[in-house]
């Protein structure tokens, strides 16, 4: 199907640059609050340890959508330009996996005694630096393309299928992530489309839970943003 086949409501974008948002705000502080644990103080380490999983949960389901649902569209539909950006996207996915994997095998321990943090932090660095040039391509040449090819129903169900994996708890606390630097309208829109008690209780409860778990994390309800 091209693009003057499609006669449906095209994807609004504007929730990815949202989430792309949260993670560069939440993974771009992550190094530091390894750094900042003392040697030996285990149950920061478990504060900070417990985070980090539930952004790189989230992060992982995010990526997990669009290889399943995004990557597959575009290069049916998008032409020469798909195939060539799509396979560099799954390329980058693919060393941010290998990133995560290296941060996901140095936790535990680090969980278990706060020691060797460095050897953490300087992972997640890598992390880090993948990511944010990851979401910065994506924002370039991936999404003007969905835009163009991929349907608001689709889109939708890109949504859906990112985040059908994760537990509602932490789900709510992602959106409430999301929320912190989102821009009200697009917050509307996609909160529009939600089912009743979502979309009846989000909007207080997110921001809510966000606040109650930047304060554990970061010292503050208020946590430095880093939009960009």
């Amino acid at each position: 199907m091209t693009q003057a086949a499609i006669s449906e409501p095209m994807a609004d974008v504007r929730d990815m640059y949202m989430a792309h948002r949260m993670f560069r705000r939440e993974f771009r502080l992550l190094p530091q609050l390894v750094r900042d644990v003392r040697p030996g103080d285990t149950e920061r380490a478990a504060i900070v340890a417990d985070h980090a999983d539930k952004i790189c949960a989230i992060l992982d389901a995010h990526h997990e959508g669009e290889d399943a649902v995004v990557w597959p569209l575009l290069l049916a539909r998008g032409g020469e330009r798909s195939e060539t950006i799509v396979p560099v996207m799954e390329e980058q996915h693919h060393g941010i996996h290998e990133a995560l994997t290296t941060v996901a095998l140095l936790f535990p321990a680090w969980r278990a005694t706060a020691q060797r943090g460095e050897e953490l932090a300087s992972a997640t660095d890598v992390l880090v630096d993948r990511l944010v040039e990851h979401m910065a391509m994506e924002e370039t040449e991936i999404l003007p393309l969905a835009e163009q090819y991929v349907t608001a129903a689709e889109w939708a169900v890109f949504g859906e299928h990112a985040f059908s994996s994760l537990p509602k708890k932490t789900l709510a606390l992602g959106f409430g992530m999301v929320m912190y630097e989102g821009d009200a309208e697009v917050i509307k829109e996609v909160l529009a489309n939600a089912p009743f008690v979502p979309r009846l209780v989000m909007p207080r409860l997110g921001p809510r839970l966000y606040a109650s778990h930047a304060t554990r994390v970061h010292g503050t309800a208020t946590p430095p943003r880093l939009g960009r």
